[in-house]
């Protein structure tokens, strides 16, 4: 009988230590950038292409906010080793907020990617908790859990290639595919 009350303790704790070591924290160590997309051409701005950075198709025609079109920013950046939204980015999200709100049929998959540097796991992680920000803003905002879908890409998919900091700064970024 008592080994059975052991048995059940062991279980519990098992099972807690599971789901601690399987949360986050969220937190991230801020790193320095030298001006991001300063000078760039691509200013936050995506080109609007089938592969995540806007839509195509019918379901274009299919979802309209209120001005009767999905956001045209699809793409937010961030700082080095960072998962903190930018304060430059908050109309940019605030806009695909209203229109999710407004369009409750309408999904998003949030694709989080890094730049180069740093391990493959660490990178798909932080690729994750970036998505993850993106996703808390927007529910925080309103938006149904069931509307938004997080991916991590981590490093696998640039968009700009170079060992410098222009690409590094368009490849640390969270991409909104509808």
């Amino acid at each position: 009988m008592q080994l059975k009350s052991h048995a059940r303790t062991l279980a519990i704790a098992l099972s807690l230590a599971v789901v601690a070591g399987c949360s986050s924290t969220g937190g991230s160590q801020d790193g320095d950038m030298d001006g991001g997309l300063a000078g760039s051409d691509r200013d936050g701005v995506s080109t609007g292409t089938a592969d995540g950075r806007g839509v195509s198709g019918d379901r274009a025609g299919q979802m309209t906010d209120a001005d009767g079109r999905i956001p045209a920013t699809r793409t937010i950046y961030f700082e080095y080793d960072s998962d903190a939204i930018r304060n430059e980015f908050e109309p940019v999200l605030t806009a695909h907020a209203r229109f999710l709100r407004a369009n409750p049929s309408a999904t998003v998959i949030l694709q989080g990617h890094t730049d180069e540097r740093g391990t493959r796991e660490y990178n798909l992680a932080l690729g994750e908790r970036r998505a993850g920000s993106v996703e808390r803003y927007l529910n925080v905002q309103g938006v149904s859990p069931s509307q938004v879908e997080v991916v991590s890409y981590g490093e696998e998919r640039p968009a700009a290639r170079g060992a410098n900091e222009q690409a590094y700064a368009q490849n640390r970024r969270v991409v909104f595919a509808y």
